[in-house]
């Protein structure tokens, strides 16, 4: 086994800050275009016309939370295909109802509407803080601004067990109700609370903020921990571990023959029905135009197409040592035990027996362990882009993914080595 110790705690401090500069999907966008940037990629224009050459790497992004990126191969695309990497840069959250501020009993609340699936009661006595993007009217128009008010200013309180003597029996909260952010205590006569604290983070007047599309989340960054500081403990494992793993990779991976290529959706939590979601013509549309570039034969893309592959890159179930009979105990991951081989019959991912193959290859090529995992088959499986995009584009595929604990928590825990493992396989990945 390769000696990685000094160097998979560097790659996880390194992925705790990404992270932590992350609140949201629009942030994670941000991140990563930054991280290409600095690496020496080129952003291009998507209403204009591309020029591409060889070992040149570009990206181009939508709506802040989508990107995608890609290193033209040493040979065309039509004779060596794709090597993509799939990722997704959103997270279970809270998304603020930003017009139901109201003042209830000396203290200012907003209501909040559920992204995706988190696990509620998470969220419970927290110190949140607010992050976002909004519109900012600039002369007759109007430009998107990113904003992040990281201060803990807000919080979910919990009742008290005096008042409900039952909540350890469990309770199931009301989204309506139970759930409204409090920022504090006030005067009744304040309004328009938020508006304020946005504009007086941006430096602007607050007449000319319009429409906000803000999250809640966890104050509290990432940190190491466990014994010998073997586990990573933050927000937004799933799926932004995976995003920086292959941001890093693609970065860091030598040219080959291949275009290299490396997709961050947005919405994969709510289905990927978006124009940044898998479930669109994003990818097929970029893939396309790089062929294009290079071959003007109208079954280049096609025969591009089949000489590519594509993995799919997303949190993997670990098994927990509290629950294993949550497990097939034939497939259960442990964490800090190698990257994990995503199985299910009903191809709510992607493996098959070819496409998880060569993922092993992969794997010993690069001397690092691997697992496997698939759900008891009395319990009901997820699902990731893999399906959407493996479908729509026609290209094979393998679900892979970092063993993790208490997905979709606010926060999340996987191992330092697991990141280190996923991060070389890919960086060979991109480099054949």
């Amino acid at each position: 086994m390769i000696d990685i110790e000094k160097g998979a705690v560097e790659l996880a401090e390194n992925l705790i800050q990404f992270i932590d500069e992350s609140p949201t999907s629009f942030h994670a966008g941000q991140s990563i275009m930054d991280n290409l940037i600095e690496c020496g990629f080129t952003k291009l224009d998507p209403s204009k016309s591309w020029t591409l050459e060889p070992g040149k790497g570009y990206f181009t992004e939508h709506n802040y939370s989508a990107v995608i990126a890609f290193r033209i191969g040493n040979k065309p695309a039509t004779e060596s295909g794709f090597n993509i990497v799939g990722a997704h840069t959103d997270s279970p959250s809270l998304k603020l109802k930003v017009s139901s501020e109201q003042i209830t009993k000396g203290c200012a609340k907003i209501g909040v509407e559920v992204y995706g699936s988190p696990i509620i009661n998470t969220w419970l006595d927290r110190n949140l803080a607010i992050a976002g993007k909004v519109m900012v009217k600039k002369g007759s128009s109007y430009i998107s601004k990113l904003v992040n008010i990281s201060e803990p200013i807000a919080m979910i309180p919990n009742l008290a067990i005096h008042l409900n003597r039952d909540v350890n029996k469990g309770i199931e909260l009301n989204k309506q109700t139970h759930l409204p952010v409090i920022l504090g205590c006030v005067a009744s006569e304040e309004n328009e609370i938020l508006k304020g604290l946005i504009s007086a983070e941006l430096n602007v007047d607050s007449e000319l903020i319009g429409e906000m599309d803000l999250f809640l989340y966890d104050f509290n960054g990432g940190e190491l921990c466990g014994l010998d500081d073997a586990l990573i403990t933050a927000a937004r494992i799933d799926n932004l571990a995976m995003c920086h793993a292959v941001v890093t990779s693609l970065c860091d991976s030598d040219q080959g023959d291949a275009t290299a290529v490396g997709v961050f959706f947005d919405h994969e939590e709510v289905g990927s029905r978006s124009s940044q979601g898998a479930d669109s013509n994003l990818l097929k549309n970029v893939l396309k135009r790089i062929v294009m570039v290079q071959d003007d034969d109208r079954q280049a893309y096609f025969r591009a197409v089949a000489h590519s592959f594509m993995i799919s890159a997303d949190g993997a179930h670990a098994v927990h040592p509290n629950y294993v009979e949550k497990h097939d105990s034939s497939y259960a991951p442990e964490i800090n035990g190698g990257p994990v081989i995503k199985l299910n019959a009903n191809m709510r991912y992607t493996t098959t027996a070819e496409s998880a193959n060569k993922f092993i290859e992969l794997c010993e090529l690069t001397n690092v362990p691997f697992q496997k995992m698939t759900n008891r088959s009395d319990m009901a499986c997820g699902s990731t882009i893999g399906p959407v995009c493996s479908a729509t584009l026609g290209i094979p595929s393998v679900d892979v993914g970092t063993p993790m604990w208490a997905m979709h928590s606010i926060r999340e825990t996987t191992g330092v080595y697991d990141h280190y493992y996923m991060t070389e396989v890919l960086k060979t990945f991109y480099s054949i």
